[in-house]
């Protein structure tokens, strides 16, 4: 497919969601709007339209690339998927009965009534950093997919590529808020799912295979190991370690973060937010075993028709990240390009936006206190909430910019790396509060524990083979993060007050 004929679609796509941004707005744009869709989604558009937002690009590209990547990751994934499925279920009976009861609007106005002020501006702060820099992995991803294939070919610079990418979400975002998301979202989202399904339907015509031989061949390929019980100390893909992250960085990613529960809290009770979250998971589960089977169905193709991973073109080595669109742009018909590439625009413009949406949600309410004004809608208020915006899409620019100077070969396993590190205080400030009701904290010292303690837990990771015989860790990173933070409130604490005791 050429570069002009993708470029015309990614046009093609964004008018689709300019139109919708407007009939949404056009009637309300205010605050409570933006911020909370007027608390009357229906809770099966907001089921589907999360799928989008939690696979992301990321998901699209990078997992099924792992699939065949040289240390041998196969169907690894699903172990730590399979963890996430438990942490969604846990976040739908413990957290969000919390939520609801307390009629939040930012789910860290519970730390501030539990633990106190300078908790309150921490947790905040954790999620505005956490969520910055993981949107702008997963946005960096397609950008450096769009730029190979599309801006290379014109010319175009990576960074105005990223402040086009970022300029398109800004512009059909910043005045319905969360209340065009939860529509638009569920548009991408079937595009994402429709293409999955496609993908798999195209490559396995290209091999000659049907359905049922497909399945057979990918089960009996060198791919599909899903379970591994070798080698606990020192290896990464090790079941318990996967299940045990997948939970954590669950709990901490979406029940932890304002971007994913902020679209839960959108519904009218706590009942259809559960039902959301329940179907939502079942979805979620399926989804990501067709990804990894697309994955295989890849290296399958690239292994018979003679495909090599392509190279980065900054570093030189094999990125499996772009295996799937260097097939799809250049190896299969135009049809399949065009589902791969609304696939890919859907899963991350998906994330993105909504994560644009939550940063501005957070700041506004958690450091303006815009949710305590008594008219959240005034001209002046509206105002300052543009801005906000503006300030987060400049911010995440300047972001993926570093990201690519750095370049990182594999972007899935990073985000999930970075998350160990910025959401553990999250994890450990939580779990204080709910699990220690008799205790409060000596309020102004928790900004140093949550900075001491990713600290230590990059101390912990970079010696484990030394401190733990060998023991190497991965994605359950996270819950040394989470358990040395709470150590370090459980020694600055104190006597709860019946005010904060709850």
């Amino acid at each position: 497919m050429s570069p002009s004929t993708i470029l015309l679609l990614i046009i093609v796509y964004f008018g689709i969601l300019f139109y919708i941004s407007h009939a949404v707005s056009k009637k309300d744009s205010g605050n409570d709007t933006f911020f909370k869709a007027n608390k009357n989604s229906k809770w099966y558009l907001v089921a589907f339209g999360m799928i989008g937002t939690a696979l992301s690009g990321v998901t699209f590209i990078s997992v099924p690339g792992e699939v065949g990547a040289p240390t041998g990751e196969q169907f690894k994934y699903f172990q730590f998927v399979l963890g996430n499925a438990i942490g969604f279920i846990i976040i739908a009976k413990l957290l969000l009965p919390l939520y609801y009861r307390m009629n939040l609007t930012s789910i860290y106005g519970y730390i501030e009534q539990r633990l106190g002020i300078y908790s309150y501006k921490t947790a905040a702060t954790i999620f505005l950093i956490s969520r910055t820099i993981g949107s702008s992995f997963r946005l960096y991803l397609v950008v450096i997919v769009l730029q190979r294939f599309v801006f290379d070919y014109y010319n175009i610079p990576f960074a105005l590529t990223v402040l086009i990418s970022l300029a398109l979400i800004f512009s059909y975002t910043y005045r319905g808020g969360l209340k065009t998301i939860i529509i638009t979202d569920t548009l991408q989202t079937f595009f994402l799912v429709s293409s999955v399904f496609l993908t798999i339907y195209f490559i396995c015509s290209s091999l000659d295979l049907s359905i049922f031989q497909a399945f057979e061949t990918v089960k009996n390929s060198n791919y599909s190991k899903i379970f591994f019980f070798e080698d606990f100390i020192s290896s990464k893909f090790h079941f318990v370690k996967q299940i045990l992250g997948g939970i954590f960085v669950t709990i901490a990613m979406v029940g932890l973060d304002q971007d994913l529960m902020q679209k839960n809290l959108s519904c009218a009770t706590i009942g259809e937010a559960q039902k959301n979250m329940f179907t939502f998971t079942g979805i979620f589960v399926l989804i990501n075993i067709f990804f990894l089977s697309v994955g295989a169905l890849l290296y399958i193709y690239a292994d018979k028709n003679g495909i090599e991973v392509p190279l980065d073109l900054i570093s030189g080595k094999p990125r499996t990240d772009l295996l799937f669109p260097e097939i799809a742009f250049n190896h299969l018909t135009l049809i399949p390009s065009v589902i791969f590439l609304l696939g890919l625009t859907a899963a991350t413009f998906a994330t993105t936006d909504s994560a644009l949406t939550a940063l501005t949600t957070s700041f506004c309410v958690d450091f303006l206190g815009m949710d305590k004004t008594e008219n959240l809608n005034k001209p002046n208020i509206i105002r300052t909430r543009h801005f906000i915006h503006v300030g987060f899409s400049f911010l995440m620019f300047l972001v993926i910019v570093f990201f690519n100077s750095i370049n990182d070969s594999s972007v899935v396993g990073m985000i999930f790396r970075v998350a160990s590190y910025t959401y553990g205080p999250l994890l450990g400030l939580y779990c204080f509060g709910l699990f220690l009701k008799s205790k409060t904290v000596k309020d102004k010292l928790v900004p140093f524990i949550c900075i001491l303690s990713p600290a230590l837990t990059f101390f912990i990771s970079e010696n484990s083979k030394t401190l733990f015989f060998g023991y190497v860790f991965d994605n359950e990173l996270i819950i040394i993060n989470g358990l040395i933070t709470f150590v370090g409130l459980l020694l600055i604490s104190k006597p709860a007050t019946k005010a904060t005791q709850f």
